[in-house]
């Protein structure tokens, strides 16, 4: 299968085994961040996901309460703006209550952050190279040498083959080496973000990147993914 020219943003990877699905990696690793308001005295996931169906604009304002930080968190890893991210943040809404009722997500932060992403990423293809996230930026270069033939790599992956070999991969590494590689290309963490949640040093962080980077390009290559 031919992957050379195309472009990966690692949008949406979703982890799968061969005998039973998996949740989604970017959900586990989800649960690590301080991103995510304190959930004491919020609404149910499932209430909150109610009221969409019922078409209630409460459910807007539960899902900013509950999870507002961690979009605005997603955000402003990929966008500089202050005003460009508080734009996306309402358009997550928007586009949460576009997709429900259509969908009721079993993960509910998930499909929120995915969205969010999503969005923050469409975004930045728009704004001037002087306003993005140096961050965002430098995660997208080194991730666009291991699989994007020097392509841009913010397109979205449309092939499931290709999410499925980079979610296999993920899951074949120990969970430090993992939240490292998803927080910086994922989230677009900076590395001195990344050793600040971890307590790792810069130069074990730049040097896991970097072999993981090497390994999934060798194993795209051994599945017939040129790139």
């Amino acid at each position: 299968m031919c992957w050379k020219g195309r472009s990966c943003s690692l949008r949406g990877i979703w982890i799968q085994n061969k005998k039973s699905q998996r949740k989604p990696l970017w959900c586990e690793v989800l649960l690590l961040t301080d991103a995510v308001t304190e959930k004491r005295d919020l609404m149910d996931d499932k209430k909150i996901i109610d009221l969409y169906w019922a078409r209630d604009e409460a459910a807007i304002r539960e899902t900013a309460l509950k999870y507002g930080r961690l979009c605005a968190c997603i955000a402003g890893n990929v966008l500089a703006s202050r005003e460009d991210c508080e734009e996306c943040v309402n358009d997550t809404y928007f586009g949460v209550w576009n997709a429900i009722p259509d969908k009721r997500p079993d993960k509910f932060m998930a499909f929120i952050g995915k969205i969010a992403r999503n969005l923050a990423l469409k975004k930045y293809e728009y704004v001037s190279a002087a306003k993005r996230n140096p961050s965002a930026v430098s995660s997208l270069e080194e991730l666009g040498d291991c699989v994007s033939g020097g392509e841009s790599v913010e397109a979205e992956i449309e092939e499931k083959w290709i999410e499925s070999v980079i979610s296999d991969f993920l899951w074949q590494q120990d969970e430090g080496k993992r939240n490292v590689f998803i927080r910086r290309y994922w989230y677009f963490e900076s590395i001195e973000g990344i050793c600040e949640r971890t307590g790792f040093s810069q130069s074990k962080v730049k040097s896991m990147l970097f072999e993981m980077r090497r390994r999934l390009k060798d194993r795209l290559e051994r599945e017939g993914i040129q790139v």
